[in-house]
């Protein structure tokens, strides 16, 4: 029997000496460590759909991948500290991360794998069934009623996207970014003004939409921004600034956020009307009870 406990015990380490422990980390907006080692793969499970922005000068060392809320970290050679974004592809959130590679050290463990989560604060030894039904909780409160109107929520988070930095944008369960065509003509949006007008982007809430507008002033003079110049059928309309600066000046461009129900911007906008061609409108010879040349001159 004593002979038998060396090779029980050494089937326990190979059934479970290759098990590790997962790394809690909590997103609170501020960035994240995750150190590599150069040859070893670390694995971060987030449970969404990432896109991962990856600075150039490391794009060559560093081999990320991202399937099925995972993203795969390898790098082939040291890498000096480098900020990574990790972007949810549905809401636009940004998580930001910090690594750096290097060679791994004598007696050194494997790398663990890091769980990224947000809320509460977690224990680094709390079960990672306990995380996942922490999460499953927040998921559901996401889905009680707005507190807030949907057009506010939109509004704020369009403009957070466009004018603060990416690490401050606060996530908004339920929002995902629309289409939204970057050529399409929005001459009739502001037609009583010197202005150009250009679509910037689109994120979609329950059944409202708000699109981004970049206008930009083409006279020398400055502009009045009233939302009641605009032409469309919008349920609200938020300018970024209250006016134009100049053309050429730092001032003469701002965002406008309109917010449309049911449908996107391209709906909500009114037909441009046709130029009338005074030519097609002009009398045949004789419809005016006059004969051609029977006129008397005076």
């Amino acid at each position: 029997m004593n002979r038998l406990m060396p090779a029980v015990a050494a089937l326990a380490l190979a059934l479970f000496g290759s098990a590790h422990a997962t790394e809690i980390l909590r997103w609170e907006r501020l960035p994240l460590a995750v150190p590599l080692v150069v040859g070893q793969e670390r694995v971060i499970f987030i449970d969404r759909n990432m896109r991962i922005g990856v600075p150039g000068s490391v794009a060559s060392r560093l081999r990320v991948q991202s399937a099925a809320g995972a993203v795969y970290l390898l790098a082939s050679e040291p890498i000096e500290p480098v900020r990574l974004q990790l972007q949810d592809a549905d809401t636009g959130a940004v998580i930001l991360l910090d690594i750096a590679a290097g060679p791994a050290g004598e007696n050194q463990p494997p790398l663990e794998p890091v769980r990224i989560v947000e809320g509460q604060t977690t224990n680094v030894g709390q079960r990672v069934g306990d995380v996942e039904a922490a999460a499953d909780a927040a998921s559901a409160a996401a889905r009680a009623p707005h507190q807030i109107p949907v057009p506010v929520v939109l509004t704020r988070y369009a403009a957070q996207n466009l004018y603060a930095p990416l690490r401050t944008v606060e996530p908004v369960p339920g929002i995902v970014r629309a289409n939204l065509r970057r050529e399409l003509a929005l001459d009739t949006l502001l037609p009583t003004l010197p202005v150009q007008a250009q679509a910037l982007a689109a994120w979609r809430l329950d059944d409202l939409w708000v699109s981004a507008v970049r206008l930009r002033n083409t006279a020398a003079r400055w502009l009045d921004l009233d939302p009641r110049a605009l032409q469309g059928r919008f349920a609200t309309a938020t300018f970024q600034h209250a006016n134009l600066g100049p053309t050429g000046t730092p001032e003469d461009t701002t965002v406008v956020y309109l917010v449309t129900r049911g449908h996107g911007l391209a709906q909500a906008l009114l037909p441009a009307i046709a130029p009338i061609d005074a030519s097609l409108n002009l009398p045949t010879p004789g419809e005016s009870g006059l004969e051609e040349g029977g006129g008397d001159a005076q």
